[in-house]
Parts: C-alpha cells; sequence; structure tokens
C-alpha cells in the first residue's frame, strides 16, 4: 500500500482546529505551523472566521482542494458525518485523535466509519492515537526543533502514550527518528500496512514497535517476515499477562491472545522481542551506530579493576568473547602508562591513566590495530572525568572524542556511567559527554549491562537471518 501522501502529504486540514486550546485539545494545527510545514494548511471550524492568523473553513465541503491528510480532534458523536464528509471531498487519509470508540465498547462506530470509508478512497488512521510524524515534511503530532536531521529509525506505537515517550526519549539520547506512527485503534489501517511501507522505505535501517493485540495474525506475520528479511523489527509487547490484557482491552480495545504462542510465531519469523521499555530504546540506540559489530571479540577499557572483572562476568554470560591483547598491542598501551594498579590485556584496566581521554584514546588505537578485537567498549565515569580535571588537572575535551571517531576503524560502543546522583554538575558533564560521543557517531549506553545486553541481541539477530 502506498503511503506517500500520509506521510509526505502536500496539504493538511485539522478539523476542530481552535486558538482555545483547553480542554484536553491537541494543538495540532500550531504545531504544524511551529515545525515549518511547507504544505498547504487548512483550518477547519465553524465558530471561527480564522485559526492563529489563518483563514478557517466552517466545514470539509468547504475546503478549497481535496486534501492528502486530515487531522480531527472533534467531539465522537460527529465522526460518522466528518467520514462522509471527507469521502465527499475526496481526501485520501483521514486521522481521528478522537476517542470513545472501541475501548469504551463503541465497537459499532469503529464499523460504521470504516463502511462510510469505503464508499471512496479514504483510509483512517486510529481513531484514539495522536497520529504521525515524519521528520523530512515536518508533518507532527509534537515540536520538532530539538532534532537536527533525518534519522533512520521508524516507530510503531499503538498506545500514544508510549509513542510519545519513545519520541522524547529518542531525542534525548540523539536516536533521530525518520517516521514515527501511534495507530491506536486500527480499524483501518494496520501496523501490517505501516510495516509493509517502511519495509520498503530506504531511509529506514530500523523499525520500534509497540504492540498490544494484531487484528489480522496471517497477515502481520506474512509482512513482519518480508520485513525482517530487509531490517530488523523490534517489538514490545503490551498485554502479556491477564491483568495487562484487561488494561489494554480498556486502552485500545485490544483483544487478550497467548502471549507464549504469539511471542514464538513473531520470532520464527524474524521479529527480536524485547521485555520492557529501556531494552527496546537500547537497542534502537544501536541501531543508529555508524558502524556494527563483525564478531563477539571485544576489548575492554577503563579505570579499575572492579570494573573489568564484572565487564569480564557479564560479557563471557552473553556469549562474547575477551581475547588476550597480542604483545604489540600491549607494548603500544605501556607506552602511556606505568604498571601501577594496571593491566594491558584485556580487560585494560589503565588505574588513574583511564581518567586522561588522550590516554583512553591512544589505547583503543592499540586495539584498533590488533587482529584478536572485533569491537571496542570504552568506559567513562563521570566521577572520573570530574577529578581528571579538578585533581590532575587534565583537560579532556570534545575534540579527543571527535579524534575517536576519526582514527578508530573498528566499532565502538561507549559506556558513559555516572553514581553521583545529587551533582548538578556531575550531569552537566554526563550531558555534554554523551553529546560528544553521540555527536561522534557512537552508541552510548549508561551501563555494562545495557551494552553488553544490546551487542548480545545484536548477534542473536544477525544469525537468525543467516539461517533463514
Amino acid at each position: 500500500m502506498n503511503l506517500d501522501a500520509l506521510f509526505y502529504p502536500q496539504s493538511i486540514a485539522v478539523i476542530g482546529a481552535s486558538d482555545n486550546l483547553g480542554g484536553g485539545k491537541m494543538p495540532y494545527f500550531q504545531i504544524q505551523q511551529m515545525n515549518g510545514y511547507a504544505g498547504k494548511l487548512y483550518p477547519v471550524n465553524p465558530r471561527r472566521p480564522e485559526v492563529a492568523g489563518v483563514k478557517a473553513y466552517p466545514s470539509i465541503n468547504d475546503l478549497p482542494e481535496p486534501v492528502d491528510y486530515a487531522l480531527v480532534a472533534a467531539p465522537v458523536e460527529q465522526s460518522i458525518d466528518i467520514v462522509r464528509a471527507a469521502v465527499r471531498k475526496g481526501i485520501k487519509f483521514i486521522h481521528f485523535f478522537t476517542s470513545g470508540f472501541g475501548e469504551t465498547g463503541n465497537l459499532q462506530m469503529e464499523k460504521d466509519m470504516v463502511r462510510e470509508a469505503r464508499k471512496g478512497h479514504l483510509r483512517i488512521v486510529g481513531p484514539n492515537c495522536i497520529g504521525v510524524q515524519c521528520y523530512e515534511s515536518k508533518l507532527s503530532f509534537k515540536l520538532l526543533h530539538d532534532q537536527e536531521e533525518p534519522g533512520a529509525v521508524a516507530f510503531l506505537g499503538q498506545s500514544g502514550g508510549i509513542t510519545s515517550s519513545f519520541a522524547a526519549m529518542a531525542t534525548t539520547r540523539h536516536i533521530w527518528l525518520n517516521k514515527v506512527v501511534s495507530y491506536g485503534n486500527q480499524i483501518d489501517l494496520k501496523l501490517e500496512d505501516y510495516l509493509a511501507y517502511l519495509a520498503d522505505d530506504d531511509r529506514i535501517r530500523l523499525i520500534a514497535c509497540y504492540v498490544e493485540d494484531i487484528k489480522n495474525v496471517s497477515g502481520f506475520l506474512k509482512t513482519l517476515k518480508r520485513t525482517t528479511a530487509r531490517k530488523p523489527v523490534l517489538i514490545l509487547k503490551g498485554g502479556r499477562t491477564e491483568q495487562g490484557s484487561k488494561a489494554a482491552a480498556s486502552h485500545t480495545g485490544a483483544m487478550a491472545s497467548n502471549y507464549v504462542i504469539w511471542s514464538a510465531a513473531v520470532r520464527q519469523h524474524g521479529g527480536l522481542l524485547v521485555d520492557d521499555f529501556d531494552q527496546l530504546m537500547n537497542l534502537a540506540m544501536l541501531g543508529t551506530a555508524k558502524k556494527l559489530p563483525g564478531g563477539r571479540r571485544v576489548g575492554f577499557l577503563g579505570a579499575g579493576g572492579g570494573v573489568s572483572v564484572l565487564f569480564a562476568d557479564l560479557a563471557v554470560a552473553a556469549g562474547l568473547e575477551l581475547p588476550e591483547l597480542g604483545p604489540r598491542a600491549q607494548q603500544m598501551i605501556n607506552e602511556k602508562i606505568r604498571g601501577v594498579n594496571t593491566s594491558t590485556t584485556n580487560p585494560v584496566d589503565l588505574g588513574a591513566f583511564g581518567f586522561d581521554l588522550n590516554v583512553m584514546l591512544h589505547t583503543m588505537q592499540a586495539m584498533d590495530q590488533d587482529d584478536n578485537i572485533d569491537v571496542i567498549i570504552p568506559y567513562f565515569d563521570v566521577e572520573y572525568l570530574i577529578q581528571a580535571e579538578m585533581i590532575l588537572q587534565i583537560k579532556n575535551s570534545a575534540d579527543t572524542i571527535m579524534q575517536m571517531a576519526e582514527s578508530i576503524r573498528k566499532p565502538v560502543i561507549p559506556v558513559l556511567i555516572s553514581f553521583l546522583e545529587n551533582n548538578l554538575e556531575a550531569e552537566r558533564i554526563r550531558i555534554d559527554t554523551f553529546k560528544s560521543l553521540r555527536k561522534a557517531g557512537f552508541p552510548v549506553y549508561g551501563t555494562i549491562q545495557e551494552a553488553v545486553y544490546a551487542i548480545e541481541t545484536y548477534f542473536e539477530w544477525v544469525e537468525k537471518r543467516k539461517s533463514r
């Protein structure tokens, strides 16, 4: 199905647009304006001559053209009449932010809306969802000013709240999004429709999903298999327990399903299931990496023997390898450190020298030249970065991090951790360092466990693709 006019509409109408933004309304019209949407934008409101300085139209019938996309924030009682008017006008896609449909038992309303839409060529997004975002066209349900450029990650979420949270956290973590859909009750356009479109979208490198129920299981699995042959599809399932299923039913009208059977089918068709929101974000982060691991042989470097021991235990348990560095690499590392509370084997313990980013860069360059290492994991502790500047008079800078990106050929997956939870200066340094590492193109994790999990799951996906 061609969804180009949905993600790249040449014209948009906002039904129920208003300057009065109280009462739980979403300011869709103003959001499109502020994002710099370049197409034609029409507010529809029978009680206002203009909205946000733009001429308003009393009804859909009065619009000067059949728009590509209409957003509806009007009372549920008006939904059937709105669909009928949209069909008469020749509108292509319509999104209902409005709730009060199947999730409240109003299933007949949903059937009637679809029946009326089929009288024309109208397709329905939702209802009961926050809608569609495309960074390139500037269509969105939120302001896009915090994102620097179009990304390669897509998100499909049945919950508006989860979708909004994913978009917010992705922006915070510099995981630049390309397309996002909050698809709600999916009475017409369904998860597999969006998935099929994104499978063919060369701009998209990875698709993350939050799913409560599937309307057409066979259609979804067929599309999932086709999509996962091209790119990773991450899935967080809501409603896995009896109580969770009840909550999903009251939320989006989702029907319960046997999670054991469901999860087995998803895995057989190439999907990567995650257990929680954090895992979903961590795998999406890895999907932004400029370089991905070509093997399981890991080189770890940091300041502190205990951290090295913990990393070794977690890595080996996850099926990763920590081969001893060759003599040449160890000799190169020794050029910058003295043998006091240090180790140059693997994991590499730089001791207090690990406070200096230039020493860490030198060590990473040594690992980069070692044929036994596939991926390098540097461990940055915010407290050590503070001590480096305040006590040791070491001036670490973002330039050194950019040198890491420019001079290291192998994949680099940093861990940036902070144990100073009540220190504003530490948080500032963490944010600045994180930003520099992300600007350098590295996926960055807040704990060793998160980094190991992401690498382990990546190889699970690689091996699954090879076996298909």
